[in-house]
């Protein structure tokens, strides 16, 4: 029984964080992401989103897997989440900065998307491969 509840506990732990690490990616966007991608089917909006989803998912499980006990594995993932945002926009503006990746997501630009998609995951592997004791 007890091993269910700890379950319970990562698993709702997580999700919260990886919601706050969302919302938190898409309050530092200038676009409506929700009105590209419901009502105007913005695919590469979607690409997007799903690689930050799909990266912060990726550190918030190594946290999971690494961590001690619950406070442990709430502040490693919060970290985790940090670290992705600051290492996202770092390589986007450093190895693109004449490029404005918004603008082009925006316009439905699916290469540049896809791009955003694997540097998303890319950064999440790196980080949660240095999550670790």
């Amino acid at each position: 029984m007890e091993s269910i509840v700890s379950t319970l506990l990562y698993l709702g732990s997580g999700l919260l964080i990886l919601f706050i690490g969302f919302l938190a990616f898409t309050f530092t966007t200038k676009m409506n992401e929700q009105k590209l991608i419901l009502e105007d089917g913005n695919i590469a909006v979607a690409l997007k989103l799903a690689g930050k989803l799909v990266g912060l998912a990726i550190v918030i499980m190594s946290a999971a897997k690494y961590s001690v006990d619950i406070s442990d594995f709430i502040i490693w993932s919060f970290i985790g989440v940090i670290a992705q945002m600051i290492t996202y926009w770092i390589a986007e503006f450093l190895l693109f900065p004449k490029i404005s990746f918004a603008k082009k997501v925006e316009e439905g630009n699916i290469a540049v998307a896809i791009l955003l998609f694997t540097l998303s995951v890319t950064v999440g592997l790196l980080i949660s491969g240095s999550i670790s004791y």
